[in-house]
């Protein structure tokens, strides 16, 4: 596949991550973070470990937990407790500002350069965010927002040494790595969590299920092979998609209002996506077209 194929696949991870929310708040609004982030996360990591059958060994068990920490555990806690703090428009601002954490790592792990334009770009997709979600009512929390810099600090280290260090695996063996250590890690604070287990039901059932095996072990085989295939920094813009695809589907789906000033802030945030992946793009390409 090329670039753009690479692209385009990749960037169904964060449409579908978009979907998140509304599943979370209408099919399972009986249970609490910590057990969503566990069920999520492990039972799709043991049944894609079922299916490579093949283990960590040497160094890449505690490279495993650590990334499982960064892209999992310490991501998702970081992130609910934001959500639950903040509004929703300020978290995604937080954690819009991830790509800029990412560009400046790769730049200090990998050695990649920072390019201006992508800098340019990142900071308008940023505003454009802010538009399509942010309301003249939020609040500003000094912990909500330390959490939501920290959880998008996590996540972007976790795609930047998802790259650096690249297990001789494929990206289903390496997911299932990932999800199963971070799993395990979320699994010792379990007796802090306060869902009550006697109100579990079918529609809990599937909603897990979807964030499980959708949401999780599909979406992240997915985006592990676009941090492999693809400039780390390129992955990360594309989740700029992500509150697009949440706000579409709440007006979609739940009758959510839809306003000119929030489809302004869609298209900017689209068109940074775009300006961003042009600045991106391998010099050998900008080379072709003569630029």
């Amino acid at each position: 596949m090329n670039r753009l194929s690479d692209l385009l696949l990749t960037s169904l991870v964060p449409i579908i991550w978009g979907s998140s929310y509304i599943v979370t708040t209408q099919l399972l609004p009986n249970m609490d973070p910590l057990s969503i982030s566990l069920l999520r996360a492990l039972p799709a990591g043991l049944l894609l470990l079922l299916l490579v059958r093949r283990l960590p060994k040497g160094i890449w068990i505690p490279r495993m937990f650590v990334l499982g920490a960064l892209n999992f555990s310490i991501f998702w806690a970081f992130l609910f407790f934001s959500a639950y703090r903040l509004p929703g428009g300020v978290a995604a601002i937080l954690g819009a500002l991830q790509p800029l954490i990412v560009i400046f790592s790769a730049r200090a792990f990998l050695g990649h350069p920072i390019r201006p334009l992508s800098l340019v770009a990142i900071l308008t997709g940023t505003f454009g965010i802010a538009l399509l979600i942010l309301t003249p009512e939020a609040k500003l929390d000094l912990l909500g927002v330390t959490a939501g810099l920290l959880g998008a600090a996590s996540m972007a280290m976790g795609i930047v040494l998802s790259r650096k260090w690249q297990p001789p695996v494929s990206a289903l063996t390496f997911t299932a790595w990932q999800l199963t250590a971070g799993g395990l890690l979320i699994l010792p604070f379990m007796p802090f969590a306060s869902t009550d287990w006697t109100t579990l039901n079918t529609t809990n059932v599937i909603g897990l299920a979807y964030l499980g095996l959708i949401g999780a072990a599909l979406t992240y085989v997915i985006w592990l092979r676009g941090i492999a295939r693809l400039q780390p920094s390129s992955v990360s813009v594309l989740g700029f998609l992500s509150p697009v695809s949440a706000t579409l589907l709440g007006w979609l789906i739940l009758n959510e209002t839809l306003d000119w000033l929030q489809l302004l802030g869609a298209m900017i945030a689209l068109a940074s996506v775009f300006a961003a992946q042009y600045a991106l793009r391998p010099k050998t390409a900008a080379k072709t077209v003569g630029v």
